[in-house]
Order: C-alpha cells, then sequence, then structure tokens
C-alpha cells in the first residue's frame, strides 16, 4: 500500500516508519523545512528509543521516504493520514482543530484517484466527519472515505506499542475503506493483535475515554497517596494490593507529582469542554483536571517544607524534567509548574535530564544546566527527583549525601526509602504517600 502521512510530529514520525517496518511506502510530509532536513539526514526531531535505527532500516530499503511536497505524496496514495497537531485552545480548553482542518484543505486539493483520508490526530467526537465535509466542498467530484484511527501510544515505548498493540481501532462508515484500512494493518491481523472497527463517533469517543480513564487512575492514586501520608498507610504496598485485583490492574498506579505530557492534559480538557457544550458535565473528568493540578503545587509545599520552609538562597538539584522517563517531551510536565515556583522562591535551581535539556532551556529560564546527578548535588542544600530515568534509580545515595552542604532528598517518584535515605547519610527524606 502507498501512505501518505501528514505531519511528523510525535504521532506522524512514529506511526509512518512503523507503516513502513510493515512493508508498505510511506512518505512522511511536513511544512517545516528544518525537520524534514534532519529527517533526511537520519536524525529525528524527538527522542524515542530505537526510532531512528528503525528509520534507517526502512529509507535503506526504499520504503520510507521524507518530503515538503504534500501534493506529491497524496498522489496515488491509497491512504492519506493526517498526524498534525491539536493543542488545547486557548481560552476555552477545545482542541485547536486549525491545522486538521488545514491538512484536509490540502489533501482535497492533491487528490487524485480514491484514497481513504485517516485523521490519526485526537480530535473531538463529529471531527471525522467535518472533515469529509472540508474535502467535499473543496472537491464535489474527488473519490475518497475518512476513517478514524485514534494512537494508543506511550512515549518512550511508541515502537513496542504500535508493534504489538493491546487493540487498533478503525472507525469507518464505508466498506471500501474498511477494506483499504485492513490490509493496511493486515501484519498485526496475521499475528491475531484485536482490530476494532466502529462507527466514526465511536473511534473518536473510544480515544478520549482510554485517556480520560488513565488520568482518572493516576489521580486517584495521587489523591490516597495524600491520605496514606496523614494516616502512616504506605502507597507502594497500597497500589500493589490494589493493582493485584483483576479487575483493577497495576498499571498507572505509581504515585508522583501528577500526569502530564502531550496527551492526558488536553484531552481531559477537551472531553470535559465535549461535554458542557452537549449538556453532559464530565464532573469526573473536570474533578481530575483540578486534584491533578493540586498534587503538583503539593509536590512544591513538600520540597520548601524540606527545606525549612523557605528555598530562598538555598541550592536545589533537580533530577529530570521531561514529564516521564525515555523521553524529551516537556508538555505540561510537573516540573514546569515546580521547578518555576522553586526560581520564583529565590532558589539556585540545576537540573540534570539526560533528554529534557533541548526543549527544557527555554521553558525553564533561571536554571543552571549540568549533565551529572553527583556535579549537582555538590554543595546543594536539596535534591529533588522529578522524573525516573533509570540512571537516577541506582544513585550512590551515600556519594550524593557526602556531597551535599544538607543532605536531603524529596524523592517525588518514590524510587528509594527512608530506611535507604538514612542509612547513606541523608538528614531529611520526603517522598509520596509514605
Amino acid at each position: 500500500m502507498k501512505i501518505a502521512m501528514i505531519g511528523t510530529g510525535y504521532v506522524g514520525l512514529v506511526s509512518g516508519v512503523c507503516f513502513s517496518d510493515f512493508g508498505h511506502d510511506v512518505v512522511c510530509v511536513d511544512k517545516d523545512p528544518r525537520k524534514i532536513e534532519m529527517l533526511m539526514a537520519g536524525k529525528a526531531p524527538i527522542y524515542e528509543p530505537g526510532l531512528e535505527d528503525l528509520m534507517a532500516k526502512n529509507v535503506a530499503a526504499g520504503r520510507l521516504a521524507f518530503s515538503l511536497d504534500l501534493a506529491a505524496a497524496v498522489a496515488g496514495a491509497d491512504a492519506v493520514f493526517i498526524a498534525v497537531g491539536t493543542p488545547t485552545r486557548r481560552g476555552d480548553g477545545h482542541a485547536d482543530l486549525t491545522y486538521v482542518m488545514a491538512a484536509a484543505e490540502d489533501i482535497a486539493a492533491a487528490l487524485t484517484g480514491y484514497a481513504v483520508v485517516v485523521t490519526k490526530s485526537t480530535v473531538p467526537v463529529g471531527t471525522n466527519r467535518a472533515v469529509k465535509q472540508v474535502i467535499r466542498k473543496a472537491r464535489p467530484e474527488a473519490e475518497f472515505d475518512v476513517s478514524s484511527n485514534p494512537e494508543f501510544l506511550r512515549e518512550g515505548a511508541a515502537i513496542d506499542d504500535f508493534m504489538r498493540p493491546d487493540r487498533v481501532v478503525v472507525g469507518t462508515t464505508s466498506e471500501r475503506a474498511r477494506d483499504v484500512m485492513g490490509e493496511i494493518y493486515r501484519p498485526l491481523f496475521l499475528r491475531e493483535f484485536p482490530v476494532l472497527y466502529t462507527d466514526l463517533e465511536t473511534a473518536e469517543m473510544i480515544k478520549y475515554a482510554a485517556n480520560a480513564f488513565l488520568a482518572t487512575k493516576i489521580t486517584f492514586i495521587n489523591e490516597i497517596a495524600q491520605l496514606c501520608e496523614r494516616v502512616g498507610a504506605d502507597i507502594k504496598q497500597v497500589s500493589r494490593g490494589m493493582g493485584l485485583d483483576g479487575r483493577i490492574g497495576n498499571k498507572f498506579l505509581h504515585a508522583g507529582p501528577g500526569y502530564g505530557g502531550s496527551c492526558f492534559p488536553k484531552d481531559t480538557q477537551a472531553l470535559a469542554r465535549m461535554g458542557q457544550d452537549h449538556a453532559v458535565p464530565m464532573q469526573i473528568t473536570e474533578t481530575v483536571i483540578k486534584v491533578n493540578d493540586e498534587i503538583k503545587r503539593r509536590m512544591i509545599d513538600k520540597i520548601i517544607d524540606l527545606c525549612g520552609g523557605t528555598v530562598n538562597g538555598k541550592v536545589v538539584a533537580i533530577l529530570g524534567v521531561t514529564f516521564k522517563p525515555n523521553t524529551d517531551d516537556m508538555r505540561d510536565a510537573p516540573a514546569l509548574t515546580i521547578v518555576p515556583a522553586l526560581v520564583g522562591g529565590g532558589a539556585k535551581v540545576r537540573v540534570v535530564d539526560p533528554q529534557g535539556r533541548a526543549e527544557g532551556e527555554a521553558l525553564l529560564p533561571g536554571v543552571h544546566w549540568m549533565d551529572d546527578a553527583y556535579k549537582a548535588a555538590h554543595k546543594a542544600d536539596c535534591v529533588v527527583i522529578l522524573t525516573e530515568w533509570n540512571e537516577f534509580r541506582a544513585l550512590d545515595l551515600g556519594k550524593i549525601a557526602k556531597k551535599m552542604a544538607t543532605p536531603r532528598m524529596a524523592d517525588l517518584r518514590n524510587i528509594y526509602s527512608a530506611k535507604d535515605a538514612q542509612k547513606a547519610g541523608f538528614e531529611g527524606y520526603v517522598s509520596v504517600g509514605r
């Protein structure tokens, strides 16, 4: 199959590369010359483990190419995927569909024969029908169908998620489009991964419902963690005890500084707005958004209390600022709330993150970037673990403590224990829910 992938952001690039590895001919298109130059040079504009190697393999095999020319990529394509950004619209919380509709207009002008126009971007219910209307208005004679194909990729594990998915969701109203989508995902069907076919609206809703539910699990366990701190319970054992129940499961039950990233914040807001627009308030989701913001602020108080009630003049070493490990994504990361508050409180903040500096330098002014946790801890008053990168999971705590002016640690990912910290020489140690 010939596929055009419009957009080389996280979803578009990973999806395009993986489709090419399925054996399809894929052209990934973007309007940003800088991105295309990087991709043609074999460099990915995002960090995702294994992505550049998979890119190189499929470019060498002649199945994958990158281009600024949308018209050439769309001409003769069996499927055209829209994988552009849908950020939160300023002022009202709705998903901004500007880029999606602009892509639909460009695709309409470029169609040369039958194609399935597939929305891969996360979009509110009704968007795919709106895309169809845009194309039909621009090209009444065009032969095409639309399909909704939401993604369920976890940053840091996206390739494995694409190749071994829990499910693939395909929304369409056309048998012809279903056949095309079935052929595109044929390698997964042959390996018996479930492919769920639905109507357009159901496919769109599945994505939002799934993300809102996962965000709710995270927020729920974080609220329970707060109660654990008051009553003397251990959130790690509580999470384990809950997760062993097959009806609940153990994923997304890890207490921490709140959720962030490219999906949960904007998708929960968009779902809440959809509910308001249709007079069906999403009260649980609205509460999740509110509580998640409060959790981030509570982490600030936890650090300040550990530092004796003020961070003014204190040296604070922050380990990890991306919203999760194995990604360079800083979107809505807890660090974007916590670090500026520390800087604003007069702290001298040092930051270490294996991949976060490229985005973080512009987003976190007033901090000093370093490349080594031990150097960052030198004469520091507090070390804060914000992101659980592997290199922060096996620190020599004794070595860290000896380097510090005042050995104190805020372990906001529960990597260590109070016993470990005390044994290593830390005078103060706090975590989440313990």
